[in-house]
């Protein structure tokens, strides 16, 4: 083999996913979210409350850490995670293929398709024995934002990954939501630490 380095194993960095209008429309980092508007504030993300939204922390079991937050809402449930990332470089091109690769080797396929935030994957997951509703697969939408110093993963799942109307409400969710990655130096791909929310507006259940 030879020593000589070809430039193709090193690829450029991966240019940031996001809505042309992010800045204004979201998801929003904590610099440009209104400061006086009642966020409920889990750490690394900040959610707006609204009526019908309900909360969960997904929790790791050894670790007792929250590792994402989970909102039921207008019929279709949206898992949120928000991970430390580049300032220059975005991670959801790369981070898609990853999820493309786990899903298939579940035995479930993925469509990459054009959505409102970009580039998402569209999957069919195997459903378990005894916990599916009549089909032996469920639908799942990944969508992921890459904002400055941050990437926030999105899971749609329910009535917002098959219909267009529920789909509409879940990504205006998404787009309130407030990314807070903090000063703190933290290698690309950590989960940015998520926690209770500090006030009980929320209401969270770790159910």
């Amino acid at each position: 083999m030879s020593d000589t380095q070809n430039p193709d194993e090193f690829p450029e960095p991966l240019e940031k996913s996001a809505p042309e209008d992010r800045e204004t429309e979201g998801p929003l980092d904590e610099s440009e979210a209104n400061p006086v508007r009642p966020y409920v504030d889990l750490g690394g993300i900040k959610i707006l409350p609204r009526e019908g939204l309900h909360l969960r922390l997904e929790i790791e079991e050894g670790s007792k850490r929250v590792v994402a937050i989970g909102l039921d809402y207008a019929g279709s449930t949206l898992q949120v995670q928000p991970f430390a990332a580049p300032r220059s470089s975005g991670l959801w091109h790369e981070i898609r293929d990853q999820i493309a690769d786990q899903i298939a080797k579940q035995g479930g396929t993925t469509t990459e398709r054009e959505g409102s935030f970009g580039p998402e994957l569209v999957a069919e997951i195997p459903v378990a024995a005894g916990q599916g509703a009549g089909g032996t697969t469920r639908i799942a939408r990944f969508i992921g934002v890459d904002g400055p110093r941050w990437f926030l993963r999105g899971v749609i799942a329910g009535e917002g990954a098959v219909n267009v109307e529920a789909a509409q409400q879940i990504e205006d969710l998404f787009r309130s939501i407030v990314v807070v990655r903090g000063n703190a130096p933290m290698p690309p791909r950590d989960l940015i630490p998520l926690r209770m929310p500090a006030t009980p507006s929320g209401e969270p259940t770790d159910a």
